[in-house]
Parts: structure tokens; C-alpha cells; sequence
């Protein structure tokens, strides 16, 4: 299994902003058609720390997740969504061991 999953934890009091940012970069992505991009990914609001967001994005691999991460459009978005965050993001990188469906 060589599957690679990034956690993305921030805080925002700007979520519809952040989705709509999201969702605009989704539709240009699959429009396009080209170049590695999440096999799945889903957005998580915490509910015992309002403010506070998770994104967990799921790659076939490292190597494809690395390659996303080059992109000019990925940067584009990421610079956009950090302007809309209250402060740095956290990333979590992980080699996936497990999973149950």
C-alpha cells in the first residue's frame, strides 16, 4: 500500500470563503483534466473548538502528492486560503498503514 494522506489543520472565521475557494479550485481542476491531484479529500469543522478546521487529502502516493504540491494552480489556492486563515496552518504528512472502508 503505498497510499499518502496530508492533514491540513487550521483555524478561519472565514469557512464559507475557505469552501468557495475550495470548490472554485475543485471545478477549474477537474475542468482541466491533467496533472496529479487528491484521489479524495473532505473538510472537517471541530466541534469542540469552534474556528477550528482539519482538511484531510488523500494521494496514491507521496510522489504524486509532492507533484500536486509543485503545481502553479496548488500554489495559487494554498496562498489564497492562507490569506483567509487566522494564522500559519499545520500540516501532517502520513504514509497510510491501514484503512477500513
Amino acid at each position: 500500500m503505498a497510499a499518502f494522506v496530508q492533514i491540513i489543520e487550521y483555524r478561519t472565521s472565514k469557512p464559507d470563503e475557505i469552501a468557495a475557494l475550495m470548490a472554485d479550485f475543485q471545478a477549474k481542476r477537474e475542468a482541466a483534466g491533467d496533472g496529479p491531484a487528491p484521489t479524495r479529500s473532505i473538510a472537517g469543522a471541530d466541534r469542540d473548538d469552534p474556528g477550528r478546521y482539519f482538511a484531510i487529502v488523500e494521494f496514491e502516493s507521496y510522489e504524486a502528492a509532492m507533484e500536486n504540491s509543485q503545481r502553479a494552480d496548488t500554489t495559487e489556492m494554498s496562498e489564497k486560503m492562507m490569506e483567509l486563515c487566522d494564522g500559519p496552518a499545520t500540516f501532517y504528512n502520513l504514509d497510510q498503514v491501514a484503512s477500513m472502508d
